[in-house]
């Protein structure tokens, strides 16, 4: 069942959202080389708890850390622990805060240093398919319109449209109704009401998109080793168009 969320419980939403936002922001100057994912594991949580909040992600279905971590060809979901960041990748790090009962979550590639124009071309197309998504998530549009819109882009660029990890609803569950693709037919799916809530999380590859799972029962990788980008905010639906909870 979708739940709507009322005026109140948006409000509540956005002061979660903005959490993750500054985690983010302040991410931004620490993503070097050299740098390992349990120090910005750490550093993460240490903002979330300093605005009285709770990592999202940390102890769900014993999941380790407060952020999932993606090098190179990992699509979503890695650990974070020693490994330290090397010249030339890029890293996916999804963040989520649990706030006053809510939950804002938000995930964000970066380039580690110089990067090569094919890794750059993958993060930029997927920043743009993001926010082609953002764009029709509005109210009597569907599902499938978001989808269709970051898929027609996406493979019009020659690359992979992740199948098997979706968005989803959000709010007092880290995952509720509906999933949203980020692929699929335009005015198809469930119809887009105000007050819905929902994660749009393009993950797209510079290769195959199918994925496989790491013997730790949670890290996806791309089963050609290709690079996956992905770009993730929190949208509410309101009669006046999308609004990003998860922006400064």
């Amino acid at each position: 069942m979708i739940k709507l969320k009322s005026p109140r419980e948006i409000a509540i939403m956005r002061d979660a959202g903005k959490i993750v936002a500054e985690c983010h922001a302040a991410l931004a100057d620490r993503i070097e080389p050299g740098i390992s994912t349990r120090e910005l594991d750490r550093f993460v949580e240490s903002i979330i708890l300093k605005h009285g909040a709770t990592p999202s992600f940390k102890g769900y279905n014993g999941f380790p850390g407060a952020i999932c971590v993606a090098i190179d060809d990992v699509i979503c979901h890695g650990f974070p622990g020693s490994h330290r960041l090397k010249n030339g990748e890029i890293v996916t790090l999804d963040i989520g805060a649990f706030y006053k009962g809510y939950h804002g979550d938000r995930g964000w590639t970066y380039a580690v240093g110089e990067v090569s124009p094919e890794a750059q071309r993958l993060m930029e197309a997927t920043y743009k398919s993001l926010y082609l998504g953002i764009e029709q998530a509005r109210v009597d549009q569907r599902l499938g319109d978001i989808g269709h819109a970051i898929q027609s882009y996406a493979e019009g660029e020659g690359l992979g449209v992740v199948r098997e990890f979706t968005g989803h609803g959000l709010g007092q569950e880290l995952h509720e109704s509906p999933t949203v693709p980020h692929y699929g037919e335009p005015g198809q799916g469930a119809r887009l009401r105000s007050g819905m809530v929902i994660c749009i999380e393009p993950m797209i590859t510079l290769g195959d998109w199918r994925s496989k799972i790491e013997a730790d029962g949670w890290t996806a990788r791309t089963v050609d080793g290709s690079l996956c980008a992905q770009y993730e905010h929190t949208v509410a639906i309101t009669e006046n168009g999308p609004e990003i909870l998860t922006d400064l």
